[in-house]
């Protein structure tokens, strides 16, 4: 080594050494809050639902609700609820994300394997959910890096501040350590309740929040991690290995479908909610509005626009049907209503019919010839062999 060089070595040495020192309380700072253990609250929670830090999780995610649920797989190997966390912001509109920089926070089926877990965030801890998945990418999705994390700032991401977070990832890593591969992250645009489908019918995106209803029906039904796969550009799902649970899919499914389709037709309103960019969970809405300090805030100005609902199809109230006893009641014989309103009326099928009229009204004519035709006095017809008289069929056709 030339003597220069020889001469500068330990200067060098001691430079890395102070930078290395230097540097030792922010690793250890980063290190612990992305070691920080599961507060004792939450694991007494999972313990009261048969379960553990170590058993598999995933997480539910609703925009408008502005709320991420966690789900731990308990006895038996369903999943159960152990509790929910307020979303402090969210970005964008209802609807899934198209495109990189539409602010768009995303919906549809994600899975986060370790990989994708984040200790040395910029914002506080986080995780990639992992967007573009299958069906993003198959209808064209552009975007990266769209996190669960810490602040109260979205450009696309679930904004959860830092406390929250902390918590979140640590659940998260305790069941990736206990030997999940991959947790799933469903976000949806709201809790898909039939009551929501049928307000939100008359959305363009409705024939896609159909696709995660199925999906939310099927974890609902079975309570089991959803095996979920891109066919033909729609999402589909793989049966349970539990004909029982099958069975409950099919009828939780039906009865959600008769369910949306009685509350449309019994005049429930359709709507489009709309956002200035995106929501906030009443909760913190309510603590920064008492001075709470949160930390930054994206848009704060838009929150005061979020959740505005433009009426599409109004509303009625179908009224009630009449309960028979009541219109029973009104014309049996001798009540005052009945006097009145049958005093000398004859119903079209028990009146005396004039042989020599044509029929005059569909209900007029159709008791006699069901009656003749039960009696057998109509002749069959010329072209079938059966049925009433062709003279007969095209007058009634005629009126």
């Amino acid at each position: 080594m030339p003597p220069p060089l020889r001469r500068l070595l330990p200067v060098l040495l001691l430079a890395s050494l102070s930078a290395s020192l230097a540097a030792a309380p922010a690793a250890r700072a980063q290190n612990a809050k992305a070691e920080a253990p599961i507060p004792a609250a939450t694991v007494a929670l999972m313990q009261a639902r048969g379960t553990d830090p170590a058993s598999p999780v995933l997480f539910r995610a609703y925009k408008k609700e502005s709320e991420i649920e966690v789900w731990k797989r308990g006895p038996g190997g369903r999943f159960v609820h152990i509790k929910t966390f307020p979303i402090c912001r969210w970005s964008g509109q209802l609807g899934p994300k198209r495109q990189t920089g539409d602010r768009q926070t995303p919906e549809g089926f994600y899975s986060v394997p370790k990989r994708q877990m984040n200790p040395n965030s910029r914002y506080y801890l986080s995780f990639d959910v992992g967007y573009p998945n299958a069906y993003d990418r198959a209808h064209g999705g552009t975007g990266s890096a769209v996190m669960v994390h810490g602040v109260c700032s979205s450009m696309g991401c679930f904004a959860m501040t830092d406390r929250s977070v902390g918590e979140i990832y640590a659940i998260a890593r305790d069941a990736l350590k206990g030997g999940q591969a991959a947790f799933q992250f469903q976000a949806y645009p709201f809790r898909m309740s039939a009551e929501n489908m049928a307000r939100h019918r008359a959305d363009p995106n409705y024939a896609f929040w159909q696709q995660l209803k199925e999906g939310a029906d099927r974890f609902e039904a079975t309570g089991e991690e959803l095996q979920v796969g891109v066919e033909a550009g729609r999402y589909v799902f793989a049966p349970s290995r539990d004909p029982a649970k099958e069975a409950a899919v099919a009828t939780r499914r039906a009865a959600e479908a008769a369910r949306i389709a009685a509350l449309v037709h019994d005049g429930a309103p359709a709507v489009r909610t709309t956002y200035s960019d995106g929501g906030q969970h009443a909760f913190w809405a309510s603590l920064i509005s008492r001075g709470t300090p949160v930390g930054e805030i994206s848009r704060p100005e838009a929150l005061a626009y979020a959740g505005q609902e433009v009426v599409v199809i109004p509303g009625f109230r179908r009224p009630a049907p009449l309960p028979e006893a009541v219109w029973a009641a009104w014309i049996a014989p001798g009540a005052p209503m009945g006097d009145v309103r049958a005093r000398g009326h004859v119903v079209a099928y028990a009146r005396m019919p004039d042989r020599f009229a044509s029929p005059d009204r569909y209900a007029d004519a159709l008791p006699r010839l069901v009656a003749a035709s039960l009696s057998g006095t109509i002749p069959p017809g010329a072209e079938t062999g059966g049925g009433p008289a062709p003279g007969i069929l095209a007058a009634l056709e005629d009126r």
